[in-house]
């Protein structure tokens, strides 16, 4: 099997997805997942497209993730993820889609507007 590629983004963050056929080692920038992302519950969010299709140990992933914090990180991993194990089998797209696995978030962080501390925040207000 050749090597499938993915694109995931969640927030600001971009993460590209390598998938090969293996033992299920997930390396995140060069460093297992599980040490790239000390908590559990975010560690969870990398592996539930995986666990989903009952795949977890049968392909190796390389992933590059850049940008966000990561929680934006782990969800554009699950997404590129996800979008590259539809590629390999086209029968995973139904419980992946009803997981919502395959649809990009699309909520970003607003803009800061001028003569305002924030986005949405105004100053006190004084009629006199």
């Amino acid at each position: 099997m050749e090597m499938i590629n993915a694109l995931g983004r969640r927030k600001a963050s971009v993460a590209r997805v390598y998938l090969t056929q293996g033992e299920g080692n997930i390396t995140v920038n060069g460093k297992p997942y599980d040490v790239y992302f000390c908590q559990a519950h975010v560690q969870n969010i990398v592996t539930d497209a995986l666990k989903t299709v009952e795949v977890d140990k049968l392909y190796n992933l390389n992933v590059n993730v850049v940008g966000g914090g990561f929680k934006g990180q782990a969800e554009a991993i699950r997404l590129g993820i996800a979008r590259a194990l539809v590629k390999i089998n086209e029968e995973f797209r139904v419980p992946l889609k009803t997981k919502k696995f395959l649809r990009r978030d699309p909520r970003v962080v607003e803009r800061k507007k001028y003569g305002k501390p924030k986005a949405r925040k105004s100053f006190q207000f004084s009629k006199r």
